[in-house]
């Protein structure tokens, strides 16, 4: 028992993090996204401009980090997918330790600091966090920001610097992070005030701290401007965040019940054990946590992806329940492990895993003249070794109706286009997504029906298929 006892909480959490996540080991096809992140990474190392001959919204350290995991992945003789999923479990575990670290400083004891640890570890396989998800990558980041934030060192100066240039690279991973980087900031601001700086001490370490989160960005678009693809980044990254058309309110509304379900245990047992001095004493975290969720309701997106960054907050001021209701919170904990575990199978089994990806892949064969995934496993790229059709590789770009005027081409003329090229294989879904892009959807259809023959028809869950098409000719 002592033996059990003397072993690094941050390895207890290494263990869980790898056991509650080991079903996703090896499988290509997880979530959409970062099959596409992955996709754009290994393209970069090939010398692929994103914005440019690769094209999405997300911020160019997202396809910084997948690049490197592809890198890596290379140099040990494999692809990029292994070492992205590894990069993400490390990411994962820090995140806890950090959580842990700071439940403890805010009160909690030993046991109920790592059980919140390890509640956020549980509660990502609850919210599409099993994989690497851009979110899961950052939180690292801003976490450790607040962490520099609450310890309220004497080198304030110094511990400020640090948290806002963490908060400048998880800007560039996920833009949205830029509010709670704003909390720490002010939070900054009032320490140096209360420890009586001076109106222009204040003033300075605000400026600097400022550069600091603004550094990443700025210095990215310099390197765009110097490529000469500044209105590109521009675009991408601002410009075409307006132009997406948001989702219908009952679309929203559906996304939101299902994220709110996922967060009912955790915020059940949080208001069942608050006591009103824990506000007082907690005043710091409990801002991080409204500031994360202000930040998911600017957005406009309510599927449970994007409540990753509040898991984090949410965790740490949940740590005393942990400790005031052990029982019940261990009961949480074990329920949240039971619906985790069968959603990682659930998720594989109705949207398809690596077996079916390889079947796909076998399928489409050659792809000399390209492969075109209409809708479908962005993965398909990589895995079938294909050349991209078009820079707007990411399915949803021209098969969703709410993107058709926010990509800075007119995504009718860009089918027609891709298809003028005559690619060799071309993937789509049935039935077709329902809040899909009809016109472009119809240019599919009909090219299908008058060039194309079906070669795999491959049935996930109990009513989607996805099917492959080869060239006739």
């Amino acid at each position: 028992m002592s033996a059990l006892r003397s072993f690094p909480p941050v390895l207890w959490l290494l263990v869980a993090a790898a056991i509650l996540r080991a079903q996703t080991f090896g499988n290509p096809v997880i979530e959409f996204d970062e099959q596409y992140y992955l996709l754009v990474g290994e393209r970069m190392l090939d010398g692929a401009l994103p914005y440019v001959d690769i094209w999405d919204r997300k911020p160019i350290g997202l396809f910084v980090l997948f690049a490197a995991f592809a890198w890596i992945g290379q140099l040990l003789g494999g692809d990029g997918l292994l070492a992205s999923q590894i990069g993400a479990l490390v990411a994962v575990v820090v995140t806890a330790e950090l959580i842990r670290r700071m439940a403890l400083r805010a009160g909690a004891d030993g046991l109920a600091a790592l059980l919140a640890g390890l509640g956020y570890i549980i509660w990502l396989n609850l919210a599409q966090g099993e994989g690497t998800q851009a979110s899961v990558l950052y939180t690292p980041l801003v976490v450790g920001a607040a962490f520099l934030v609450q310890r309220r060192a004497p080198h304030l100066a110094r511990d400020g610097a640090a948290a806002m240039a963490l908060v400048g690279l998880a800007i560039q991973i996920k833009y949205t992070a830029g509010l709670e980087g704003l909390l720490f900031g002010l939070w900054l601001i009032v320490l140096g005030h209360r420890r009586g700086w001076s109106f222009s001490k204040v003033l300075s370490a605000a400026a600097v701290w400022a550069l600091l989160v603004l550094l990443p960005t700025l210095l990215t678009a310099a390197i765009y401007g110097y490529l000469g693809a500044l209105d590109a980044f521009l675009f991408a990254n601002f410009q075409s965040q307006f132009l997406r058309v948001p989702d219908e309110l009952s679309v929203m509304g559906e996304d939101l019940l299902g994220s709110v379900a996922i967060l009912l245990l955790p915020v059940a047992l949080l208001l069942a054990t608050m006591r009103r001095e824990d506000l007082r004493a907690r005043s710091f975290e409990w801002q991080w946590l409204a500031a994360a969720l202000a930040a998911i309701l600017i957005v406009g997106a309510y599927s449970p992806h994007y409540f990753i960054p509040l898991l984090a907050p949410l965790f740490v001021v949940l740590a005393p329940a942990f400790g005031r209701w052990r029982k019940v919170g261990a009961a949480v904990l074990a329920l949240g492990t039971m619906a985790g575990q069968f959603l990682l199978h659930h998720y594989e089994e109705t949207k398809g895993g690596r077996a079916e990806a390889m079947a796909m892949v076998e399928a489409i064969g050659e792809v000399p003249g390209c492969l075109y995934v209409h809708d479908g496993f962005p993965a398909l790229y990589r895995l079938s070794q294909s050349c991209l059709p078009t820079p707007f590789a990411f399915p949803g770009s021209l098969n969703m109706a709410n993107e058709a005027n926010a990509l800075g081409v007119d995504s009718r003329s860009e089918v027609e286009r891709i298809f003028m090229t005559r690619p060799d294989a071309v993937v789509t879904d049935l039935p077709a997504y329902n809040r899909g892009n009809r016109v472009t959807q119809a240019i599919v259809q009909r090219e299908l029906a008058q060039n194309y023959v079906l070669t795999l028809r491959l049935k996930t869950g109990s009513d989607r298929y996805r099917l492959v098409y080869r060239r006739r000719d």
